[in-house]
């Protein structure tokens, strides 16, 4: 997989996809990551890459050349998906991170500002996606966000790909608890069962313990998988 982003500040995002799983999977030749620094697609002498908005207003919005050159430097083809991070995009969940996994080339436009120019999205973008109803000061965060949760996905990224596909929102229930050594710390033990060794038991107590869980902090999704037990 190849992703692109394609940012005015590069130094946002080089740390964190060179650090832990994301940087895993880039040595284990997985995920390979590039970054187009958007300065550099900006006419000169200026290098500007904003302006103000035709017909008024506040802010500034970011200009449509440097962002058409830099995606067009990203090799993009029709194959490729081209998300932009917004808050009025779609709601970005774990099935989108599925999507988005599949793929063998993403590309990345992080937005600042006010905006973009409307023609950068209508003929360039593919997804657009928000992470929550809030707005941050640029596209690289969320970006970074969505960019874990797909590279997460991917085959061999993980150590066990069960864990993944056992993951909140991967499942139709919440995960649950869980525990590790030692058995006892600072009074605070075990769940007995968790020592049983009866695998059978510890399933059923493991799902038991999803359902209260998505109960109690998640009813909406609670109501759509008891609905479709029902069904």
């Amino acid at each position: 997989m190849k992703i692109d982003i394609i940012t005015p500040f590069p130094q946002v995002v080089e740390s964190v996809v060179a650090a832990s799983i994301l940087g895993r999977a880039a040595t284990k030749g997985l995920v390979e990551y590039r970054l187009f620094e958007l300065f550099k697609y900006a006419d000169p002498p200026h290098y500007k890459i904003d302006d103000d908005p035709f017909g008024g207003g506040p802010g500034m919005i970011m200009k449509p050349e440097p962002l058409f050159r830099a995606h067009e430097a990203t090799g993009a083809d029709d194959q490729a998906l081209t998300v932009f991070p917004t808050p009025d995009g779609t709601l970005f969940d774990q099935q989108a991170a599925a999507r988005l996994s599949a793929a063998d080339h993403l590309v990345f436009i992080c937005g600042h500002y006010r905006g973009v120019d409307q023609r950068v999205r209508d003929q360039l973008v593919t997804h657009e996606y928000s992470i929550g109803d809030f707005v941050v000061t640029g596209g690289e965060l969320p970006a970074l966000l969505m960019i874990d949760a797909a590279v997460r996905l991917k085959a061999g990224v993980l150590n066990s790909q069960e864990s993944a596909e056992l993951d909140s929102f991967s499942h139709q229930l919440l995960d649950g608890p869980h525990y590790t050594r030692p058995r006892e710390y600072r009074g605070l033990t075990v769940p007995e069962i968790l020592l049983s060794g009866d695998h059978g038991e510890i399933a059923k107590w493991r799902r038991a313990q999803r359902e209260a869980s998505t109960r109690e902090k998640r009813p909406d999704i609670w109501e759509s998988h008891e609905s479709r037990q029902d069904n």
